[in-house]
């Protein structure tokens, strides 16, 4: 008796006739001698295609568009192809776009097909860097984000209008984007660490600070080491050779950049990055209000963090520890709206 071995699915063994398919849709005749799948992502795959021609380009697909996702998680790569192309104008380093795809009945998953930035992320070269190395890279770091809040979008919030998160002005913007991921939690089953009921009424409370964001800004909002690529040459010192992984951007505050690239810390409060965004444009002051839509956008970011887990069925420690950190950052967050509510007293 014979088994009937079904065919692998798209993406499987094929992986590679895939990519060539299409590279060739996208660029014309072309020959793949090579290609690797990157690790390091948790939502897309991610392949390093090698040509003929010495190209070393990266291929990104999303999953399915009937696979589970967030409610801003639409499009991603798309926003990904508009966040790379505004930073280039303003002279951000960035992988240059060469072809998005987006899903359809001719592509059941949505594609992007970009430059390859050559060199390390930033959290796999950390041991690697001297004091005077980080201090320089954060100020270089600092530069590009203020280049790219120069930019200015059409509305505030995702640009994708399939995400249904888009609104004229920051807090209407804000205020669907945090009640989206709530209504997420709701819908995945994500015990959430405080009531859904306090957490929606946060714009509403602090709606007057959210009402002082005037522009909307360009946001990487994912700027963390593991997206920055680093690249040095023999003998020559670290420099910073580009931002990678931007399909989390929106257009917002200038402020959220400090969230997305320190998620773990209080990025306002370092000098070396703070000195590099000056150099460039005027800090946004870290006053009383400044801090209150920190706070708010800690919350926010914690709350996706926290809830994308469900969908993306994370396991393991890296599941546990992203449980305790989660709800350890919300209720801190809270309690530092609080007290900066007091003070407005």
């Amino acid at each position: 008796m014979t088994a009937t071995v079904p065919p692998p699915p798209p993406g499987a063994d094929d992986a590679d006739g895939l990519a060539a398919e299409r590279l060739r849709h996208a660029l014309g005749p072309v020959t793949v001698t090579r290609g690797t799948a990157l690790s390091g992502g948790l939502y897309n795959s991610v392949r390093l295609v090698e040509l003929a021609d010495g190209r070393s380009l990266v291929l990104k697909t999303a999953p399915p568009a009937s696979a589970p996702a967030l409610t801003h998680e639409q499009g991603l790569l798309g926003t990904e192809a508009l966040f790379h192309r505004l930073a280039a104008e303003v002279g951000a380093p960035v992988p240059a776009v060469l072809h998005h795809e987006p899903s359809g009945p001719g592509s059941p998953a949505e594609w992007l097909l970009l430059s390859y930035l050559d060199g390390s992320t930033w959290d796999t070269a950390r041991d690697r860097l001297t004091p005077e190395d980080r201090a320089s890279l954060r100020r270089r770091l600092g530069e590009n984000l203020a280049r790219i809040a120069t930019v200015t979008g059409p509305a505030y919030g995702y640009p994708q209008r399939a995400a249904g998160l888009s609104a004229p002005d920051w807090p209407s913007a804000f205020t669907g984007m945090l009640r989206a991921v709530l209504g997420d939690a709701d819908r995945f089953g994500v015990t959430l660490p405080a009531p859904a009921s306090l957490l929606a009424d946060l714009p509403v409370r602090f709606g007057h600070r959210l009402s002082e964001v005037r522009r909307p800004a360009l946001v990487h909002f994912d700027a963390w080491e593991g997206n920055i690529v680093l690249a040095r040459s023999e003998g020559a010192s670290w420099r910073l050779a580009g931002l990678i992984d931007g399909e989390r951007a929106f257009f917002g505050d200038p402020l959220a950049e400090l969230v997305g690239l320190d998620a773990l810390g209080a990025a306002e409060d370092d000098p070396d990055l703070m000195a590099g965004y000056r150099s460039v444009a005027p800090t946004p002051a870290i006053d009383t209000g400044a801090r209150v839509r920190l706070a708010l956008y800690r919350v926010y970011l914690a709350l996706v963090m926290r809830v994308e887990a469900a969908p993306r069925a994370y396991g393991g420690d890296f599941a546990a520890w992203l449980d305790t950190w989660s709800a350890d950052r919300v209720t801190e967050q809270l309690a530092a709206l609080d007290a900066l509510e007091a003070l407005d007293a």
